[in-house]
């Protein structure tokens, strides 16, 4: 069977990338390769052992066009009102929350947050299949 361990994103500032993951989701740098035209930074914590990996490719300046073929990352959290407010205390402006319910019962309760580079980021309440 296969196993999902990452994901990757192109980011353009690797300090700006590294702090937002760390104040947002307490992700920490688990190991970077610099390779001569770029650098893999891999992100993770103590919850899961799935890792966000950032790709900063040298000499790139201008943002990269995420397209409409991106959708989003998703992160699940025990208290998802606390986090909310912890981020919106951090100027990290999060969406609103959104209560999603099927055949009367909670299926998803969630926000999204955008890091500095403007990918999505769906921060959803552990419940159901959202563990």
């Amino acid at each position: 069977m296969a196993k999902m361990i990452h994901s990757m994103i192109r980011v353009l500032d690797e300090a700006r990338s590294i702090d937002f993951y760390g104040k947002a989701f307490g992700l920490t740098v688990a190991d970077r390769v610099d390779f001569p035209t770029f650098t893999l930074i891999y992100l993770s914590n103590p919850e899961t052992g799935f890792e966000l990996e950032l790709t900063i490719n040298q000499g790139r300046t201008e943002p990269y066009a995420l397209g409409e073929g991106y959708g989003h990352l998703a992160v699940s959290v025990d208290e998802l009102r606390d986090v909310h407010e912890r981020l919106t205390g951090l100027g990290l402006n999060p969406g609103g929350i959104v209560e999603l319910n099927r055949d009367g019962k909670l299926f998803a309760l969630f926000f999204f947050v955008t890091d500095p580079d403007g990918y999505k980021i769906e921060v959803m309440q552990r419940n159901g299949r959202f563990q």
